[in-house]
């Protein structure tokens, strides 16, 4: 029997002490719905191990699923280049986590968490990224987000590199007279970022969508996605279209 393709979920690392293990306990999902399956975790930066690291130890195939949001730079040049750096191994680079209806379902219930209520108008907190179509993609899932929660307002808005911060997403649906407002976090762990974001409406904050089972099924999907499109022999590492 083939072994199957491992799964190297890459996470983008943080100071804050909780990422690491939220990713951890998301990977841990991941094992129960496939246990068979051989899953890691690498970090880009600032978190042990290093993504360099576990594909060094790593023989055959390999399927990059990044635990990122959005299309950026990461995704489209860190990841590949990461992959190039490591030839002994058959490389894909999974698309991003979103947009996707299981991440919505996931941003869904953490609101519902949260104490969200119907008519609460919401504010997708997202990092922000210089790239349009990380900006694309998070206008996507405030969208599709708008739509399962039955068509409220739902505004995307930064932490950093990209407008409106949430103080001012905020603001902005206050003034159109929505007196009820949520964050929703579009952040895959807690952090800096996260709390930043939470902390303009602090009574009605969703958490970060940590280990979810939705995300975890999600990983997975993505992994089939691409490894469905791994190549025979080795070759330059592509990403896989959404």
């Amino acid at each position: 029997m083939q072994q199957q393709p491992a799964l190297v979920c890459v996470a983008h690392g943080s100071r804050d002490r909780r990422a690491p293990d939220t990713a951890r306990a998301l990977l841990d999902r991941v094992r129960e719905l496939r246990p068979l399956l051989d899953v890691r975790l690498g970090h880009i930066e600032l978190n042990e191990p290093p993504l360099d690291g576990v594909l060094r130890e790593l023989r055959g195939e390999a399927v990059l699923v990044p635990l990122l949001l959005g299309r950026g730079t990461h995704v489209k040049r860190d990841l590949p280049a990461a992959a190039a750096r490591a030839p002994h191994l058959r490389v894909r680079v999974a698309p991003p986590l979103g947009p996707h209806p299981l991440l919505v379902e996931a941003l869904y219930e953490r609101l519902l968490d949260a104490g969200w209520t119907p008519g609460t108008a919401v504010v997708l907190a997202a990092a922000g990224s210089r790239d349009p179509d990380s900006a694309a993609d998070t206008r996507r899932s405030a969208a599709m987000l708008s739509e399962r929660l039955g068509g409220v307002a739902v505004v995307p808005a930064y932490a950093s590199a990209a407008a409106p911060t949430v103080p001012d997403a905020v603001r902005a649906l206050a003034a159109r007279g929505h007196h009820r407002i949520a964050v929703a976090s579009y952040f895959a762990a807690p952090g800096r970022f996260a709390a930043q974001c939470a902390a303009a409406v602090p009574s009605l904050a969703a958490a970060p969508l940590g280990d979810h089972p939705a995300l975890a099924r999600l990983l997975l999907h993505r992994y089939d996605q691409a490894r469905a499109a791994l190549p025979r022999h080795p070759a330059r590492p592509e990403l896989v279209s959404a």
